[in-house]
């Protein structure tokens, strides 16, 4: 029972529950709307046990809804997702009195699987940087632009945010990442020449008066967003920003680099996340041995 004498249907109390999300919270639709589809998805589970009043819903009911996505074959990342959200939901109940305590909270989330980064070849990316024509204004910026996002592992978020003045060092840009933490990062000769040839060649004649102090300018004058960015990426690579910074990364680890030297590089606060590529590395050092050794 909840520590109220009136049973709370979990249905409308989770209508309510949204409405703050979005309201309070000034969460995205977007969010708000995967919140529902995973609210819904679990309060119709609830309702074929005839479960209908929150104080009813017990650490059993949410362990057998993860059962049954797993028998449905949901991917375990899916899984995690929507337990988050009956969790916090929940929460929120236990927090305003409706229930007594969160069923969800000890019920253990589904262990994400580790997902390995997929590094593209140097070689492949060296081929993709030299195809392109940096002689007019918007082949200098994307190729100013590939050697930035390559040669530091930037987020896409760290460098749309880049302004002219941080880009005037030669040697290391000063950015603002997670949290709003600032990190100073290195820039190596290759992205320090296509820089120089971008503001000199390829900046003047594409930025107008809207561009203001953004380091990256697209075709209309203004500053460059990030889906702009990724559009660039996909024409001139065949694929994703994440993807550079997965093989900055890589191939930093693979070249002798220290792994606290890369976490502070990528901007991560803990070192678990970093570690990751270790498994890649391992990938690496293996092939290596395995070329290289007489008895291996």
């Amino acid at each position: 029972m909840g520590t109220s004498s009136t049973v709370v249907p979990a249905r409308p109390a989770a209508v309510k529950y949204l409405e703050r999300l979005a309201n309070e919270r000034g969460l995205s639709p977007h969010t708000v709307a995967a919140y529902r589809r995973d609210l819904d998805q679990f309060l119709t589970f609830c309702e074929r046990l005839e479960i209908v009043a929150l104080s009813d819903i017990d650490r059993r009911a949410v362990r057998r809804f993860l059962a049954q996505l797993s028998t449905l074959r949901y991917a375990r990342r899916s899984i995690a997702r929507k337990l988050s959200s009956v969790r916090a939901f929940l929460a929120d109940a236990a927090r305003r009195g409706s229930i007594e305590t969160n069923p969800a909270a000890g019920v253990q989330q589904p262990k994400k699987p580790a997902t390995l980064p997929k590094a593209i070849p140097a070689r492949s990316i060296a081929e993709a940087l030299d195809r392109i024509d940096d002689g007019d204004p918007v082949g200098a910026r994307d190729r100013a632009l590939l050697e930035v996002l390559y040669g530091t592992g930037l987020r896409v978020s760290e460098v749309v945010a880049l302004t002219l003045a941080e880009a005037r060092d030669r040697d290391f840009l000063r950015v603002r990442g997670k949290g709003d933490r600032e990190r100073i990062v290195p820039i190596g000769r290759p992205a320090v020449r296509a820089l120089v040839s971008y503001l000199k060649h390829g900046r003047p004649a594409l930025a107008t008066g809207r561009a203001g102090d953004s380091l990256w300018v697209g075709v209309r004058g203004g500053p460059l967003d990030s889906r702009g960015i990724r559009r660039i990426v996909r024409r001139r690579m065949g694929t994703f920003p994440h993807a550079l910074r997965h093989s900055f990364a890589t191939h930093m680890l693979e070249g002798g680099a220290d792994l606290r030297a890369v976490q502070e590089l990528l901007g991560h606060v803990e070192l678990s996340t970093t570690q990751i590529y270790t498994l890649v590395t391992r990938r690496h050092l293996k092939a290596t041995y395995e070329r290289s050794h007489p008895r291996a």
